[in-house]
């Protein structure tokens, strides 16, 4: 009985998947040696993923992103490209996560400490800000500040809250943020991410294969990520 049930999560998985188009993947010329296994065929010189083992890489990812919202632990979503940064922005401030939607600034995990003073910068502006703090500046400093401070949201609004290095990345394309992955592997930060056949996935600790630049693949499985940390926060029993 549990069997069929599984079977029948994962067919409704797979067509979900299938829905959003998560089969998609890029020209067979693109592929990347390390992903040929999860290629179901070529059509018209074009890659389509095996949905079947991509929910097997999802179920393992969503199993380790279960076992950190469990333990509390933070997650930094990570999403520059356009058809990434609503989803990734929505998704991490309803879980009340940092994330990252415009370019990576390098030394963001592997300088975290530099990073952290112009977060700290920010918040110490935005404060003043309501405080009235700022009244003792001149007008013409204050135009200043705020032109340097607008910069500084544009960057780091996303990390404001971040105290330390995150204890996992969440990506949209590996390939494409190959400097935050390259850091975060430097760091020793585990890597979850979304990649399409043109990405070398022997590099990512959970890798999730399946097309990263259409919307809705973007969306369903951002949400299947978010959706696994909640089940971890609720495993959690209540303390009385």
């Amino acid at each position: 009985m549990q069997k069929t049930e599984n079977k029948k999560d994962a067919d409704t998985a797979i067509e979900k998947m299938f829905k959003a188009g998560a089969h998609y993947g890029y020209s067979k010329t693109r592929r990347h040696p390390s992903v040929s296994k999860y290629i179901f065929a070529t059509k018209n010189k074009e890659d389509i993923i095996n949905l079947e083992k991509t929910t097997l890489l999802l179920d393992t990812a969503a199993e380790f992103i279960k076992e950190l919202g469990s333990k509390g632990k933070v997650v930094l979503f990570v999403g520059t490209k356009p058809e990434a940064k609503v989803t990734i922005k929505d998704v991490a401030e309803s879980l009340n996560m940092p994330y990252v939607i415009e370019r990576w600034i390098g030394g963001t995990l592997s300088n975290f400490t530099e990073i952290k003073k112009r977060i700290l910068e920010l918040e110490n502006y935005r404060k003043d800000s309501v405080d009235g703090g700022l009244d003792k500046y001149t007008k013409k400093e204050r135009v200043v500040m705020a032109k340097k401070m607008e910069k500084l949201t544009r960057y780091y609004s996303g990390l404001i809250g971040l105290k330390k290095s995150p204890d996992a990345l969440f990506v949209i394309d590996a390939k494409s943020e190959h400097i935050a992955a390259t850091e975060a592997r430097k760091s020793g930060i585990p890597v979850i991410a979304l990649v399409n056949s043109d990405s070398n996935i022997k590099t990512i600790d959970y890798p999730i294969v399946a097309n990263d630049s259409g919307i809705p693949s973007i969306k369903f499985f951002t949400l299947a990520i978010a959706d696994a940390y909640k089940e971890g926060i609720m495993s959690v029993p209540e303390k009385k």
